[in-house]
């Protein structure tokens, strides 16, 4: 059993463990250095808007984060996903995302973007799943470790499609108290 919590101080050493065990592939599609302790400290440093996957054994088997991006796009959150590679599979991304998508209209985002490549095809429909649709298609966008080229898809999940939704189902007041 898998259980999904806000980021805590005490998970250092568990994300460092997570973020270990991503490979060079893997990598490549992370913004941030990851593998650079000083970046843990920082997410430890400012842990809204973040979420850990704890395992039954105590270790750190996912993260996800929505970070707001700043100025004219303040109401849009950039989320990010880590599954250790593990556990994938199993629906402890899905789980993540559905803790960020909850914590960020919570919070007032009023869009919420992941950027994949095309090559991540069970991610893509995941996200398709969950209610995101295509924003962007950028060609030759990121360079990997070895020079090559990919493409990069912007997926968006835009809020006010969202409380339509759960309007007719009548849960937005379970969200907005």
């Amino acid at each position: 059993m898998t259980t999904i919590r806000p980021l805590a101080a005490t998970d250092a050493d568990g994300l460092v463990d997570l973020f270990a065990s991503l490979s060079e592939s893997d990598r490549t599609l992370i913004r941030e250095d990851l593998h650079d302790p000083s970046q843990v400290t920082r997410l430890l440093a400012h842990p809204e808007l973040r979420w850990v996957a704890v395992g039954d054994d105590g270790a750190v088997v996912g993260y996800s984060a929505v970070n707001r991006l700043p100025g004219w796009s303040d109401h849009v959150g950039e989320l990010r996903l880590v599954v250790r590679p593990a556990g994938r599979g199993g629906g402890v991304g899905r789980a993540l995302v559905r803790a960020a998508l909850l914590g960020a209209l919570t919070a007032g985002v009023g869009k919420v973007v992941v950027e994949l490549v095309p090559e991540q095809e069970p991610v893509l429909q995941m996200f398709a799943d969950l209610g995101f649709t295509g924003e962007a298609l950028l060609r030759d966008h990121i360079r990997d470790h070895d020079g090559a080229l990919h493409d990069l898809i912007m997926l968006a999940y835009l809020a006010a499609d969202a409380r339509e939704v759960l309007d007719t189902v009548g849960v937005t007041d379970a969200i907005e108290s």
